[in-house]
């Protein structure tokens, strides 16, 4: 869900030379594999699907830094989604809201597959051993929606958009989309509670890269090629945010050297102007259950816009620094509530999709 942008550019290989570029020539060399690796795991959804397959569906939902903090559990009509703390980011996320979050998007997912394949059924929040959630299905007619077809090609775009508005019609669909029990959506498409909004993301940003503990965290997710994302099916990769592959070694010098608050404030400054609106989804509790229903609410909401040919991105600092959430509780009208997810839409071109590991070893 959180997912941060590093700062490299063509102006890395440049600053470090002819072989610095002959190094990033090598590293792109997978590139064709890493592809490949991704329509695989995007390939429509069989129609006698089996647990494994809706699983590979789940695991397509984003994630805060695409740690993939889960694991599926497999019984008779049941699939449970546990939590996997060791693949948690305390530093950006101290309570593991995100975390739980994640796992309401990959519910989401895994409810709309099931209903395409003709087993429809019902998500569950089990608070026992750390808290779970519980999918329950059985037979019925197979029920194919929009948002179904949007999940394979459903991703985080970290770039500008275009700027175009997008219409009241749709909207209106969007917000009919992410309508959940214990979840309010605010949507803002006005210039000056977007430049609000803005004001606090930079605000945000500067504090987390100021912080030592958090950028040491960031980096440890970063895969700066095509091989590194391929091994460990995980982490930020650096072509999703349109920028070069490199060798890891140089990659990690690159970033520690160049990337600053001021570059990536104006990378976000350029990004947020550019979008067509922002959402803003609060639960009406500060708790795993509502976290997870605002994170199925996300889902719901980023798969129509999808099906819509709309792009989105997740700037959650204002969230993320809890010094930040009552001016951005209060510019959307809900006083003395937590916020929990920002998103960015509008329209713009696709990007690479992020990795994921197969369901084989996220399953049991």
């Amino acid at each position: 869900m959180n997912r941060r942008q590093w700062l490299i550019g063509g102006g890395a290989v440049v600053a470090l030379g002819s072989g610095g570029a002959y190094l990033a020539s090598e590293a792109m060399g997978s590139a064709s594999d890493y592809r490949a690796g991704n329509e695989s795991l995007r390939r429509p959804l069989a129609e006698a699907a089996s647990s494994r397959e809706l699983i590979r569906y789940a695991t397509l939902a984003p994630n805060g830094h695409n740690t993939q903090p889960w694991m599926f559990r497999v019984a008779d009509q049941r699939i449970d989604i546990l939590p996997d703390f060791t693949r948690s980011t305390p530093v950006v996320d101290p309570d593991d809201h995100h975390l739980f979050v994640s796992l309401g998007a990959a519910a989401e997912n895994l409810s709309l597959a099931s209903a395409a394949r003709g087993l429809p059924g019902t998500i569950a929040f089990n608070p026992a051993a750390g808290g779970c959630v519980v999918f329950t299905s059985e037979p019925g007619p197979p029920t194919a929606t929009d948002m179904f077809d949007a999940i394979p090609k459903r991703q985080s775009t970290r770039a500008d958009y275009d700027g175009r508005p997008v219409s009241p019609a749709d909207l209106k669909r969007l917000t009919g989309a992410a309508l959940m029990p214990g979840v309010d959506l605010i949507l803002l498409t006005d210039k000056p509670r977007i430049e609000r909004v803005r004001e606090l993301v930079l605000e945000g940003n500067s504090a987390q890269m100021a912080d030592p503990a958090f950028m040491r965290e960031l980096r440890s997710w970063l895969r700066f090629n095509p091989q590194q994302a391929l091994r460990t099916g995980d982490g930020l990769y650096s072509a999703a945010t349109g920028n070069p592959a490199l060798p890891d070694w140089l990659g990690r010098r690159a970033f520690d050297l160049l990337t600053t608050a001021k570059s990536e404030n104006e990378k976000y400054a350029s990004q947020i102007r550019s979008s067509s609106g922002i959402a803003v989804f609060a639960g009406a509790q500060a708790d795993p259950a509502h976290w997870i229903a605002v994170g199925r609410a996300c889902q719901r909401f980023s798969l129509q816009a999808t099906a819509l040919g709309l792009k989105h991105a997740y700037i959650n600092q204002p969230v993320e620094v809890a010094a930040l959430r009552p001016d951005l509780a209060s510019l959307v009208g809900m006083p003395g509530r937590r916020p929990d997810i920002v998103m960015r839409f509008g329209y713009g071109a696709d990007l690479p999709f992020s990795a994921r590991r197969p369901a084989r070893i996220v399953s049991a």
